[in-house]
């Protein structure tokens, strides 16, 4: 397994894909309405990040035909985009990739439409939080199994389930580089982590079961138990301090 370290030129251009991949969510977060089809939201995502002289990550990658992966409710990850629209009480993640300038940022959030149940409001809550509780761990010199371990820790502490058949992974020149960064705490430390590493760290909770299986469509994971799924991630760099965040607003960078 080699793990690319990245030089401060290289983290500068990810920042620049980061900074239109945090444009890209904030302008998607505003068409989150009731009656939006997600083949519509995918368009709207593909136009906008074009717009940017950039381009979509995921568009072809392995085959995948979209811009965007718009999951809803009990759908975990790569949900296609289709003529399915957004009805009050659905949650919806959606995961978004940029390319630019050679290299690639990754990140994904989890929006809840109109009036969504308090037990599901909290499942994207602790979701969003793992990910702040394992940025604790994320500096040169733990391990890469700390940062999973705390995220399945703070997890099954609130009793979700910490899906085990996805993780996250590195990040740069190709959207997936070493080394794969599971939610949940692997055999042995994992590797020692190094100022330079850039990894995308991706929590995938259920408020049920951790299991899940794939659809007939062949992309869209869903939860065994029908039960619904957040989704939170975020492009990060590895330093001798906290770690940088390249896919947050300046003003929540830790």
């Amino acid at each position: 397994m080699a793990i690319s370290i990245k030089t401060e030129k290289e983290i500068a251009i990810m920042r620049e894909a980061s900074d239109i991949l945090i444009e890209t969510h904030k302008y998607m977060a505003k068409h989150m309405k009731v009656g939006i089809t997600t083949r519509e939201l995918n368009n709207l995502a593909d136009s906008f990040i074009r717009s940017n002289k950039a381009v979509p990550s995921f568009k072809g990658l392995y085959g995948y035909p979209a811009s965007a992966c718009i999951s809803i409710n009990e759908e975990v990850v790569h949900g296609l985009p289709t003529q399915r629209k957004l009805k009050n009480g659905d949650i919806v993640s959606i995961d978004m990739g940029v390319f630019y300038k050679g290299y690639h940022s990754d990140a994904a959030r989890t929006h809840a439409i109109g009036n969504v149940a308090p037990e599901t409001l909290e499942l994207i809550k602790v979701t969003k939080q793992s990910f702040f509780e394992a940025m604790k761990f994320a500096r040169a010199g733990n391990h890469l199994g700390q940062i999973s371990q705390a995220i399945q820790d703070y997890c099954e502490s609130h009793g979700y389930g910490v899906v085990r058949d996805l993780v996250g992974h590195g990040i740069g020149k190709k959207v997936h580089e070493d080394p794969q960064i599971p939610n949940y705490k692997p055999k042995g430390r994992g590797v020692l982590l190094e100022p330079g590493m850039t990894f995308a760290i991706e929590p995938m909770i259920n408020l049920g079961t951790w299991q899940v299986y794939v659809m007939s469509d062949n992309w869209t994971y869903v939860t065994r138990d029908g039960l619904p799924s957040a989704h939170y991630e975020n492009t990060i760099v590895i330093t001798d301090a906290d770690p940088l965040i390249l896919t947050l607003e300046p003003e929540e960078r830790l």
